[in-house]
């Protein structure tokens, strides 16, 4: 099984510790287009433009700057760099040490800066959405298609896609062909709000209670004890199933 989580838009900076280290990351073959990115984002971030061209504000100096020491500032692993609703919710400290091994076996996070990041692998914080329009790069999610798509066609192998991620982070990879039939993506139900909470405790309820998950009924049956859920099949050849994933209250395990 993969799990597709995107970013969280915050992330924590830590303090100490070595730099990143882009030879030593999953899916080395995103090497290039991680090198291209993060040049260009370094020098973007020192120009008036930053601002307007990152859509953030000026007031977000600091994680904005951070752009600019992006190969010097000190790494953590990606699962406590990336924090927020998503990732409270995930709660990965908490988890049992077989239900972190499962963690970081199926979860993939998708990145604007590193295409594809395990949640082991050790990253910076940094500011930079796929919906930007990078100079010297162009739109990011057009970028990284090309070399997202044999990378997690083959870290998906012959089980599911779990697709939890924001329809900006879905446009740099749409599963294809005979994948396509494994494509499950998990929506939220009239709670926009709570659409990254409850995608969150889908994660970890999938990490934590493991055993074998091959169909899109089976990922509902396995879901069903904890949310209510109804799944939706493909609308035509290459669409995802769809998971309406609502949690209930005090069944979280």
């Amino acid at each position: 099984m993969l799990i597709l989580l995107p970013p969280s838009e915050g992330k924590a900076q830590r303090r100490r510790g070595r730099p990143l280290d882009l030879g030593a990351l999953s899916f080395p073959t995103l090497g290039p287009t991680r090198q291209n990115v993060i040049d260009a984002v370094g020098t973007l971030s020192t120009t008036p433009e930053r601002y307007a061209v990152l859509g953030t504000s000026p007031s977000l100096v600091e994680e904005v700057a951070r752009n600019t020491r992006l190969r010097t500032a000190p790494a953590a692993p990606a699962g406590e760099v990336y924090t927020g609703v998503l990732y409270d919710a995930l709660d990965l400290m908490s988890l049992d040490a077989a239900a972190k091994r499962r963690a970081a076996r199926a979860i993939v996070v998708v990145s604007a800066l590193f295409g594809a990041v395990r949640l082991t692998d050790r990253i910076p914080a940094y500011r930079l959405s796929m919906s930007v329009n990078l100079p010297g790069v162009g739109p990011l999610a057009a970028a990284w298609r090309p070399a997202l798509g044999p990378v997690l066609a083959q870290a998906a192998g012959t089980g599911l896609v779990v697709d939890c991620r924001s329809s900006t982070y879905a446009a740099a990879w749409t599963p294809a062909r005979e994948l396509s039939r494994r494509w499950v993506q998990v929506v939220v139900p009239g709670a926009t709000h709570l659409a990254k909470h409850t995608r969150g405790l889908v994660a970890r309820h999938l990490c934590s209670h493991g055993g074998a998950v091959r169909t899109p009924a089976a990922l509902a049956a396995a879901l069903s004890g904890s949310f209510a859920v109804e799944l939706a099949a493909p609308t035509r050849p290459g669409r995802p199933w769809v998971l309406a994933a609502s949690a209930i209250p005090g069944a979280q395990g």
